[in-house]
């Protein structure tokens, strides 16, 4: 019986540390996405592919959507 717990113990704590990394993981790779994003929209503001007024609209709304996911992985990866 006390091996069974055990067992079940360590199982539980392998699949927890797994949903974390994986969670982890892919909030890093969000924000990576939002930083090329940001670089992109940038580039595309110099060579006059966009406006400069809807550029640096998309460029906010990118800063702040980054700032919600570092936000939310801060709060829960404590």
């Amino acid at each position: 019986m006390k091996k069974i717990l055990i067992t079940i113990g360590a199982l539980g704590i392998m699949s927890f540390t797994t949903n974390q990394i994986l969670h982890t993981y892919q909030l890093s790779e969000a924000i990576n996405n939002i930083q090329d994003m940001k670089e992109w929209m940038k580039e595309d503001i110099n060579s006059g592919i966009i406006s400069k007024e809807y550029g640096e609209n998309y460029v906010e709304w990118l800063n702040e959507t980054e700032d919600l996911l570092i936000d939310f992985y801060n709060v829960n990866t404590k």
